[in-house]
This record gives C-alpha cells, structure tokens and sequence, in this order.
C-alpha cells in the first residue's frame, strides 16, 4: 500500500523533509486559497498559452508547470507528466535526482502532498522578502497581498487574494470576485458581522444626519440674515420704526410664505411677467394674500420693492392694495399684498373673453380712482406721486371695487417743493410728455396719467399700442376728434348707447389732464370733486342741465381757484 505525506507550511509540520519538499513546501505556501472546487474550476488556475494544467487526475496551477515558461524558473516548481502510467503520474525531481510523486497540489489549503519516498534532515531557505512591486514577481493579480513566512529561520513569502476574492493570486486577474455567502461556513460569520457594522453605522449615520442638519440649518439661517441686510432690511425697519406695530406684523418669515403658498407650488400661480411670479396664499391669520416674486436680482428693483413697502406701510384708503407684510429672507424680496379676486382694468376693457364693463361701472371706477389718488396728492403726511398709473394697475375686487396698486416707482414729494428731478420712469402711452422730456417729476404727471385711464374708458383702446389712421397715439386722436366735434368716431359704442351727456363732460375733463403743459392740467383734488359732482348728477338727477361750455368753464375755475389756493 503506497503511503502519502502532505506538507503545510505550519508548526506542526516537522523538519524531518527532503530538500525538495521542504523547499516546495515554503514556496507553494505562496499560493492562495479558494472557496470551493467548482470557483477554482471557474477562473484560470495556469498561464494562457499552451500550458496543460492537469496529469491524470491531478491539478497542476500556476506557479507550477508542466512545459516551458509555464512555470517559475525555480526547478521546483518545474514538473513532468509520466503518460505512460495508467493513470499519469506527476512527478517532482529534486536537485540530487531523486524523484517524487506528487499527488494533490491543494490551492484550498496551501499545500503539495507527495508520496513514496523518505525524510531528511536537509533544508533549504526560500525567498528572503516579499516583492516589493507586486506586478513584477510573483503576486500578478490585482487583487492580492504579499505576506511573509518564517519557519525555523527560513523565511518565504505567499500571495493571498484579497477579501471577497478567490482565485490564483500569481496569474493577472487571477484573483476574482466571489459571493462570500456561497463560501462553507462564511455567510453566517458575515452576517453577524453586517449586523454589527450596521449597528455602527446607523449610529453613525444618525449623528451623521443630525450633524449635517444642523449644518444646513446653520447655513440658511446666516444666508437669510444675509438676504435680510442685502435687501435693506436694517433700513426698512428705520423707517418703520415709528410705528412699531406695523414693523412687528409686517416682516414676515419664509417658512410663513411657503407654508401659505404649499412651497410656491405652480398650481397657486396667478400670474406673472418679465419680472416675477405673483402667488396666491393664504396667511396663518387667515388672511387670502397674492405674494409677489421677482425673478431676477436687480438693484433698482429691491430699491423699488423696498419703496413700496415703505409707502404702502403708511397708507389705509379703501380704495388702495392693502399690504399685508414682506418677507427679506430670500434672495429676492417677497412682497405680501390683500389678493384681489377680479382681475385689472385691464383684463375687463381689452380681454375678449370677459363680459365688457358698463358705462356706469366704469365711472363709478374713475371716481374711485381719483379718490385714490387725490388722498396720496393731498391727505397724506408727506404727499405721494404714484409714477405709474394705469389700467393694469388699477384692481377690481369682487364688487368692482378699485383697488390702486403697484408703487414701485412712486416718490414722496415734500409740502415745501414742487416737484423732484429724477431718472423718468413709467409706461409708454401713459407717461407725461412734460416729464419725459424735462426730468422733472410732479403731482401733475399722476394726473396726466389719470386722463389717459379716461380716455381708455371712454374708448376701450389701448393707449400703448393704439395707431390711428393718420399715426396719432390714442391721446393725440382723442383730442383732435373731440375739439372737431367728432367725438362719436372714437368712443366704444356701448358708452354711446348707455351713456348720456356726462359722456361730453367726461371727455372735456379727460382733454385738460392731458394737456401737454402741466400747468394747464387740474389738480387731482380738482379731478375727483368734478367727477364726484357728476357720478352725483347721474345718481340723483340728470347732468342735461350742465351745457359743455358751462362744465368746461366749471373745472377751469376750480383749477384756477386750486391754483391761487
């Protein structure tokens, strides 16, 4: 019976070995350990090229070989197949010729087993170090680690895969991934361990998250009190700090505004431009508001934003938007403004769509207009010029009540001045002439404004792109028409058909606040008593009485007697 002996680089191997078994012994522990036999069958165990790896029933893996150049050039590792014998033998030659069989080269336990032949005292040192370039000598595969071995002071080295890979660690890629559960006795351990380093990392991922949310909360706090200064906060509240329970109520934080806008989801858009985005929400007061958001960062418009709060903060007339707060903690400032339900002046004159507004409303609409603006000339502390009245920004509530808005660009003028030199601004079609061509801004340019409305109601034209067939814009042609007595050619037939002689006076009145020189124009007191007196005449009885001449002589003696006052 043939008696086999397998050899492991461990303490309890014994001394007692040839010089070519001690010697392999050392320098086969270079191999690495695979799972199972059919990985190791899977992935490549020899050199590509013309190198058998099997004799009989005996694997032959690299760095052994059977050929030429299919193994290390140490003769140990160089091997012959006897294919004579039935079945094949493999067989070792050591250096005194003394030949062995070799029947089992295990890459599972590092070790070549032999059989046949005796023990010596004799050893042999192997390899001094572990390579120090891991592409250049033995270890070939990425994925592998040199370790040192020393057994009695002899001092080898062996090439192991890393974690997670198995394979043969002397052969490029030889090293390949594998699935650590489908390895004997590993998936349990590996279990454990997840359970373990999961443990420790929730942990560390709670306080991970924890952390990093207080980061990020840190940071919006300092980027909002940034926007704050940015958008002149400090300055906004000097400016309202007289009146300390407006400044309490009025800055208002951003987590209000998404919460009443559902983070300014589209669906609450009511509207918007070239500028910004007006939303719809609704306060934790339980107020209904349209908040305003610009698009872009410009100066001039936080300066204007900034203004309109400011001027709004000090305003309380019914017929005048009513602000509700601002928010400065954004990049852009939000502006928190009453929501008006109907739409603009606007809409109701020029959109096909909508039902036309009568001749009466549309009266009623001026009249509320020119109260407007007649207690922003007049009634107020420090006198306000609007600079941008228009149909757009004159808003109609659910009763078609007016509501003024948008004072962007308004300016308070001092009781002890006339007027202030200042970069023009307003809209075309409705911008005063006198203003444009000289800089210099008065109460007079809101009434200028105020004529072209007029003159929109009367006609339902569009003073910004209105041609007539000659070229004249709407006010040109409006005050040719009228003073060749041709009126009826430009007036909108349903002020014809409901209108009676308050239509003329109306017309007369609209003629004089767009005359090109300011000092020919009424002031707004003037504007809002005359159609006030006729709002009253069609109220309570008729206004044929009052012949155009004697209406005409009417607003210029109360312009006049204005004037003197």
């Amino acid at each position: 019976m043939r008696r086999y002996q397998c050899l492991k680089p461990s303490p309890s191997s014994t001394a007692s070995l040839t010089p070519v078994t001690l010697a392999a012994a050392l320098v086969v522990c270079l191999l690495v350990s695979v799972a199972d036999a059919a990985e190791a069958a899977a992935a490549p165990i020899g050199l590509p090229t013309n190198c058998p790896t099997s004799c009989g029933n005996v694997s032959v893996p690299y760095p052994f070989g059977m050929a030429p150049r299919c193994h290390l050039p140490q003769p140990w590792f160089s091997l012959a197949c006897n294919t004579s014998s039935e079945p094949p033998l493999l067989l070792l030659t050591d250096s005194r010729g003394v030949t062995g069989q070799v029947v089992d080269i295990s890459l599972v336990e590092s070790t070549v087993c032999f059989g046949g032949f005796r023990t010596a005292n004799e050893t042999r040192a192997g390899d001094a170090t572990c390579p120090q370039d891991l592409g250049s000598t033995s270890c070939h595969s990425k994925q592998s680690t040199c370790r040192a071995t020393t057994r009695r002071n002899i001092t080898g080295y062996v090439c192991r895969c890393d974690d997670g890979y198995q394979g043969n660690a002397y052969l490029t890629d030889g090293c390949q991934d594998v699935d650590e559960c489908e390895l004997p006795n590993k998936c349990f351990g590996l279990i454990i361990g997840l359970g373990v380093g999961s443990g420790v990392m929730l942990l560390f991922l709670v306080l991970g998250t924890t952390f990093l949310i207080h980061r990020i909360m840190t940071r919006k706090k300092r980027m909002r009190q940034r926007f704050f200064m940015q958008n002149h906060g400090q300055l906004l509240l000097k400016l309202v700090s007289q009146m300390a329970d407006i400044s309490e109520r009025m800055i208002l934080t951003l987590e209000e505004l998404e919460k009443a806008t559902n983070n300014f989801d589209k669906t609450r858009e009511l509207g918007g431009g070239g500028h910004g985005t007006v939303y719809k929400g609704m306060l934790s007061s339980l107020h209904v508001v349209a908040i305003k958001k610009a698009k872009i960062v410009i100066q001039r418009e936080i300066d204007e934003f900034i203004n309109e709060v400011v001027i709004l903060s000090q305003i309380n007339h019914r017929n005048i938007v009513k602000l509700h707060g601002c928010c400065l903690e954004t990049e852009v400032p939000l502006l928190v403004c009453q929501f008006i339900s109907n739409g603009t002046l606007y809409n109701h004159l020029h959109d096909e769509a909508l039902v036309s507004l009568s001749w009466k409303d549309r009266l009623r609409i001026a009249v509320e207009t020119a109260r407007a603006l007649a207690y922003l000339h007049s009634l107020v502390s420090v006198p306000i010029i609007h600079r941008d009245v228009k149909s757009p920004n004159i808003l109609l509530d659910d009763n078609f009540t007016v509501k003024l808005s948008d004072f962007g660009a308004s300016r308070y003028v001092p009781t002890d001045v006339t007027g202030l030199d200042t970069s023009v601004q307003g809209t075309f079609g409705y911008l005063d002439p006198m203003y444009h061509s000289t800089g210099h801004l008065t109460d007079k340019s809101d009434v200028y404004s105020f004529g072209v409305v007029l003159i929109e109601l009367l006609t339902r034209k569009k003073p910004v792109s209105y041609r007539s067939c000659q070229g004249y814009g709407l006010v040109n042609h409006f005050s040719t028409v009228l003073s060749e007595g041709n009126l009826f050619h430009i007036l909108d037939p349903q002020v014809l058909r409901e209108g009676g002689g308050e239509v003329v006076d109306i017309s007369l009145l609209a003629a004089i606040c767009v005359k090109f020189e300011s000092n020919d124009r009424p002031t707004m007191r003037v504007v809002e008593m005359t159609l006030e007196s006729i709002h009253a005449a069609i109220e309570y009885a008729s206004s044929d009485d009052m012949t155009d001449e004697s209406m005409d002589n009417y607003i210029r003696g109360e312009m006049m007697n204005d004037m003197s006052a």
